[in-house]
């Protein structure tokens, strides 16, 4: 985390691929930090944002922030003007969910 922040409720994160990060970003009304390398954009949200929500493809949702496979760390290219790193999760997967025209998991008819 940047320094200055703290994380009360835990660190997930994110991952889209960059160009799908940059049309996320002006769809959103507060954004958080950001770490990006040349192909993903991470996205930090509070611990448990993946509850009840399946986050749509191609966004992949990492436990504890942790970047699977990556050789580097990504680069902060965006600090919360806050105290907390959080992007909201609900604006970041409704955006996220407009995009890849997906339906919302609430939205979604239920099977019996």
């Amino acid at each position: 985390m940047p320094d200055g922040m703290t994380a009360p409720l835990g660190c997930d994160a994110v991952a889209v691929p960059a160009r799908l990060g940059q049309q996320v970003l002006p769809r959103l009304p507060r954004v958080g930090c950001i770490y990006a390398d040349e192909t993903h954009w991470w996205w930090i949200v509070p611990s448990d944002s993946d509850y009840a929500l399946e986050w749509p493809a191609p966004a992949r949702y990492a436990t504890g922030a942790v970047v699977p496979g990556a050789a580097h760390l990504p680069a902060l290219i965006h600090r919360s003007d806050g105290t907390v790193p959080y992007t909201p999760p609900i604006p970041l997967y409704l955006a996220l969910c407009r995009l890849t025209d997906t339906t919302p998991t609430w939205s979604r008819t239920v099977s019996a």
